[in-house]
Order: structure tokens, then sequence, then C-alpha cells
């Protein structure tokens, strides 16, 4: 059994056993109250089946798989009747509201969930009669969690309650929000406690030292602590436990990730395992495969398309092999890899039997990325198969955060051309190094920089923060219309979200962002 089987068999079983419920009370804990903590925490069996509980808490919404959809929220995606997210379209189309019901809840109570079996965690592990250096070692994989959880938080809504521990009442959880640049702090501390105490090893279905750091590297490149992002991140660059895959569309499916010359990328995912513990089976069989290859609830902008360059390295609107009557030839070949194109037959590999089971796409595209061709045609049984992992951070992440980070901090140079150069140049992609005569100065490269970024990161559920953090959003979504020609809605307030009014009801002493 390969480490990451035996680790989703631990958390299956703690499921079990534990009954994990997913109400939205702030209390929500895990183990939860049907086991005494005077008798749970009494072996290592007994930590590692909490510490399982708490990675469980990573499948859940916008932690898990379904992290894609933020891409929606952006001018890569359009989003299409998804029922377990709804009103998810609404929050981009002028509907973005403290009354809004469906997804908008899940930003906010899903990273709580995890924030508060991380504190139950951390409150109770003393008791275990486990080494120090075991316990630390734990610790620090929950403290990564919450800081994940927290991350999250505090670029949804900016300043946010924070909890050091887990509440011991309702009334105790009652308390102001902290300001964002505290959640910030207590997230760099969380991080540097993890990055202190966890092991300095590939990465193999628990957080590591480099899950970490890298973390750590986006955070701090969302603060515009740019000399410190770059800093870490070229730890990890000298580090060399990570390498970037040698097969790009392997990255997002089963078999590629169990695969080392592929998984060498993978620094932290959200894990699954068919068939105890896939991606979605109630209400109603879905995950990945179904969502995206048969109902299409992702579906590519033309404007995401226009942004693949052709493979001499040049736009479509500048390259002599760019033929509007043949759109599609000698483009990037992350486009095809990432995007069903018109005309293009699906075939399972496998069977070579066809599919074109897929609904209508609006767009005229279909999102291919994660879909496994090789389980089609797709069935309501396909979900208990469908375990592709949700990567949440990978090699090319930390090459490029790194080149951001470099270009801001002192402008282009060979370091910041090589770290993007060795992106574009990865076996199978293979595209030309970057310009350097035309991206010459920092803010040319920087453009270019953001570019790379969205071909190479699509619907793998970045865009919408980078859109933020870039302070764009209201810019660039504007430009862009639904399919049934209704206009993107991004105000300047619109950059945090509104906390529900229910979570005010809930917290008399929360204040509800500006502008709503």
């Amino acid at each position: 059994m390969t480490t990451k089987n035996k680790f989703l068999a631990a958390l299956f079983l703690c499921l079990l056993a534990t009954g994990i419920s997913c109400s939205k009370n702030i209390l929500d804990k895990n183990p939860p109250d049907s086991v005494s903590t005077d008798i749970f925490w009494a072996s290592d069996a007994d930590v590692q089946s909490g510490l399982a509980g708490v990675y469980s808490r990573l499948q859940q919404n916008f932690l898990g798989y379904e992290r894609v959809y933020l891409d929606g929220l952006t001018d890569n995606a359009f989003l299409w009747d998804n029922t377990n997210q709804a009103n998810f379209s609404l929050m981009t189309t002028g509907s973005l509201s403290a009354s809004l019901s469906g997804a908008l809840g899940n930003f906010y109570s899903t990273p709580y969930r995890a924030i508060a079996s991380c504190n139950y965690f951390l409150d109770n592990v003393d008791k275990a009669p486990v080494s120090d250096a075991q316990k630390s070692i734990y610790k620090a994989e929950v403290r990564f969690i919450r800081a994940l959880a927290y991350f999250d938080l505090v670029q949804a809504y900016g300043g946010v309650v924070i909890y050091r521990n887990f509440p011991s009442t309702l009334e105790a959880a009652k308390i102001p929000k902290s300001t964002k640049e505290q959640v910030y702090a207590f997230i760099e501390e969380d991080l540097d406690f993890a990055i202190a105490n966890l092991p300095d090893v590939k990465y193999n279905g628990h957080a590591v030292k480099g899950s970490a750091q890298g973390l750590k590297g986006r955070v701090l490149l969302t603060e515009q602590k740019w000399a410190d992002a770059a800093a870490i991140l070229q730890q990890i660059i000298s580090g060399g436990k990570f390498a970037l895959s040698n097969n790009y569309a392997a990255l997002f499916r089963t078999a590629g990730q169990a695969t080392p010359s592929v998984n060498t990328e993978i620094m932290f995912s959200t894990q699954y395992l068919a068939t105890t513990n896939p991606q979605r089976t109630s209400p109603g069989a879905a995950g990945m495969d179904i969502e995206l290859g048969w109902y299409s609830l992702m579906q590519p902008y033309q404007d995401l398309v226009n942004d693949y360059e052709m493979t001499d390295g040049k736009p479509i609107t500048e390259s002599p092999l760019y033929n509007p009557a043949n759109p599609y030839a000698n483009r990037d070949p992350r486009l095809d890899l990432s995007i069903k194109l018109p005309n293009e037959v699906w075939k399972n590999p496998n069977t070579n039997v066809v599919w074109a089971g897929s609904y209508t796409s609006f767009t005229g595209y279909l999102v291919e990325k994660y879909v496994d061709l090789t389980r089609a045609p797709f069935t309501t049984a396909t979900a208990t198969q469908t375990d592709q992992d949700y990567i949440h951070l990978r090699y090319a992440d930390v090459l490029l955060m790194y080149a951001e980070a470099k270009n801001e901090l002192s402008g282009p140079d060979a370091s910041v051309y090589n770290a993007i150069n060795q992106v574009r140049a990865r076996p199978g992609i293979n595209m030309p190094p970057v310009d350097q005569a035309k991206y010459n100065t920092q803010a040319k490269l920087r453009d270019y920089i953001r570019h790379e970024r969205r071909v190479e990161f699509a619907f793998e559920g970045q865009r919408y923060n980078d859109l933020k953090r870039w302070n764009i959003a209201h810019i660039k979504l504007p430009t862009l219309s639904t399919p049934a020609g209704k206009p993107l809605v991004f105000n300047t307030n619109n950059y945090l979200l509104p906390f529900q009014q229910s979570e005010l009801d809930n917290n008399p002493y929360l204040v509800q962002n500006p502008g709503y």
C-alpha cells in the first residue's frame, strides 16, 4: 500500500469512527462530543486518528477539489448551474451581498470548521503519551493547516476573528475580529513553527517543511514583502526537494499523481482515495470527472483562450503563425491540455470509446484539466472512482512566485528570467524562453509574469486571489460578460467579501465590511 493509500485509509476509518459533523456551528469539532477527551488521547493511534480528522477538513468545499471553481469568479471561466455551490455565479454579476445564500457562506464557515478542528487537536494533544519530538511534528502539521485556513479567510474578508484555542462555550466564541495585519502576523507565526518542526523531506501526503515554506512564500507575496518572499522561495529552490513534473497533464490525474516523475512537483494537496474516500458521492454523485467532464459546470472564456501564446512565444496578435481559420494550431501546448477545444473529440485512451456526453458549453469550451478520460463514459457510478488530488501548492508556483518577488524587488535579472523559463520549458510544453529584449523593464515583465501565471495555473483556483492582490480585478473583470451578455461586476468594495447576515447575528461583535 502506498503512503497516500495508508494515510487516506486511516482518514476514512477516522471518519467512520468519529462521525464528523458538517454543521456550520463554530464549535463543530473533531472528535465530536460522543468521544470523551478523557479516554481519547490515550495513545499515538488516537493522536493519528485525530490528525486524520483535521486533514479531513481539507476535503470540504473550497479547501478541497471545489476550489477550482474560484476561477469562475474571474475572467477565466463561466460558472453554470452548480447546485452544490448555490448562487455562486451571482457573485460575479452584481448580486454579492450579506443576504446572498449558498456558496458565499462556505468562504467563511469552511475555514473556521478547519480552524476549530485544529484548535481542538492542539488543545488536547499534550495529553497523549507521545514523545515531545513527535508531538512537535503533529502540532506543526496542524498549525500549517490552521495557517492555510486563516490565509483563505484573510484574503476573502481582511480582518477576521482569531481563535488561538477551541472556545469553551458559544459565548466565548463571540469576540471582535482582529485587523488584517494581526491575522497575517498570526499566519506567519504558525508557519514559522511549522517550518521549524516539519521534516525536510519530499511531500508524502502530510505537510512537510517545503509545504510550509511555500505557503509562507505565497503569504509574503500577498503582503508585498518582496525581499522576504524571494528569500524563502529561494530556500525551496536551493533545497532540491522538489522539481517540475515531466508531464503537465498527468499532474492533475490520479495515475500521474502516483508517479514519482510527476508528483515530484506536488508540495501540498487535498487527497482523495477511490472507492472509500472519493471527491463526492452525496448529495448526488459528482466529483471532477462528472462536474467538469459531463455536467460542464465551468466553461472557459474566450478571453483566457486568447491569452495562450503561439509556439514561437508571441501572442496571437503578433505571431505570423496565427491563422484565424485554424486558431488552435501552433499554440502553447497548455491550451489543449487544459481546455477541450471546439471539434475536439474526447476518447477513453484505454478503450478508444468516444465520450460525447458533455452538456453543451455556452462559451464553446470545456475544462479538460483534471478530467480523467480513462473513466469515460461518465456515469453516476464514476463518482466512486473520482479521486484526483487537488493541488494547493506545486513547484511551478514556487518558481513563478520567486520571479514575481524578485522582479518587484529589483526588476528583471537573470534569476527572474531563468525561473520563468524553467516553467515554460518543461518536457511536453517546450515553450521558448522569455523575449528579454521585449520584456526588459519591471513593468513589462510584471505583466508577462501575470500572463504566465494565468496560463500555467488555469482552473486551479488561483486566478481570483491573484487578480485581487494585484488590485486589477475591478479593472479587468468588468470588461467581460457572461454568455448571456450580462456584464461581470467587480466593484472596489468587492475586494473583501461581505459577512453573511447570519454570521453577524451569531456574533454581535463582528462588524460588516465596508460597502455592504
